[in-house]
């Protein structure tokens, strides 16, 4: 391997594939995802970095981000990263310019990683041998039977002991719906389990005041965005009159958002996806502010991407087991994890520890 390689070239995809049962949360519903794939090469090796976003992403990663970054040191991944936010100045990069930086970025630790034949987790200095997960889906659209038969694979036969479901329906016009599942949801997972919950945005405070307040016998210890993200105010408002930890934060790009949610004490723990925040690189930033702060941080979805710097994040709090992003990794990737007890270790092999099934990847390519 020549010791000091130089990034030369990203190879750029993008695949759709379809839910396996329509899905829809309190303000979206969805039939499909599109990863968008970044495979960074130098020295012979590959790295390997994905978002969940637009496949516009990734004409931007190629006309935008590559040009940034490709003749740079590989090991320079901090150089890569402020190189590409430069690059991106006058594309506004909130949004899916955010999610294609953070494709390269995490794409661009991991051929570090496997360049100098580390783990992912090691190269970053893990503080912890295993990463907390919730499972994570519960939508909406699932009636009774498809709900209970989720939380019972998480709750009681891969022993997660944390679960949650969306609720928020219809822009939460369906309040009592959303009561009646919780309760189901309750009724399902047993008294021992963790119940979360997450409006998507779905209420107006005083909404998401009122269902809390109806539900507070089920002990929920999670509220995500009973607000929208943006509205600080709100999310203050329902975190101070509420008994669950309110959350939010998975929509961030850069820290100047982390920054204003954490001054105005709206949450009480953030969340950051590594595949939206700018990738690992101000993924660490992200911790690092929620820490100066007091809070704690969470990964937003993506488990496989994420797993690696949530074991190298001292205030880390878990994971999200996203029912979407595991179908989608488990079908794509060889080395993916098993969260049985609640937790991932991860990979002992070279940068991710992720390896491609292009067999089975090749029919949902659509870029």
């Amino acid at each position: 391997m020549d010791s000091d390689p130089a990034i030369e070239r990203l190879e750029v995809s993008a695949y759709r594939v379809p839910t396996d049962a329509p899905e829809a949360d309190g303000t979206f519903a969805w039939d499909s995802t599109i990863m968008v794939l970044v495979q960074a090469q130098a020295g012979g090796t590959t790295g390997i970095g994905f978002t969940y976003a637009p496949a516009a992403s990734a004409s931007l990663i190629t006309e935008l981000l590559a040009p940034a970054v490709v003749g740079l040191p590989a090991f320079d991944v901090g150089r890569a990263s402020s190189s590409m936010l430069q690059s991106v100045r006058n594309a506004n990069r909130p949004g899916t310019v955010g999610y294609a930086i953070s494709a390269v970025d995490c794409s661009l630790w991991d051929l570090k990683a496997r360049l100098l034949e580390l783990p992912l987790h090691r190269l970053l200095g893990a503080v912890r041998d295993k990463v907390p997960v919730y499972g994570s889906g519960g939508f909406t659209t699932y009636d009774d039977r498809h709900l209970s038969a989720q939380l019972t694979g998480w709750a009681l036969e891969q022993a997660i002991p944390r679960v949650k479901i969306k609720i928020g329906e219809s822009a939460g016009t369906r309040m009592d719906r959303d009561v009646a599942r919780m309760r189901q949801a309750r009724k399902v997972i047993g008294p021992d389990v963790e119940l979360f919950v997450d409006a998507n945005a779905g209420y107006s405070a005083k909404q998401a005041i009122r269902v809390m307040t109806e539900v507070r016998d089920l002990d929920i210890r999670w509220l995500e965005e009973p607000v929208s993200s943006d509205n600080l105010t709100g999310l203050r408002e329902v975190r101070d009159k509420v008994d669950a930890d309110v959350a939010a934060g998975e929509y961030g790009t850069d820290l100047l958002y982390y920054r204003r949610m954490c001054d105005a004490d709206a949450v009480d723990c953030i969340q950051a996806d590594v595949s939206r925040c700018g990738g690992i690189t101000q993924w660490l930033g992200v911790a690092s502010l929620a820490e100066a702060y007091g809070l704690e941080i969470s990964g937003h979805c993506a488990p496989h991407l994420s797993v690696h710097v949530a074991a190298a994040t001292p205030n880390f709090r878990h994971l999200e087991w996203f029912h979407d992003h595991v179908r989608i990794e488990t079908m794509f990737f060889d080395g993916c994890l098993d969260p049985a007890g609640g937790a991932l270790t991860p990979s002992a092999s070279p940068g991710n520890g992720l390896s491609l099934r292009k067999a089975d990847m090749d029919p949902y390519r659509i870029a």
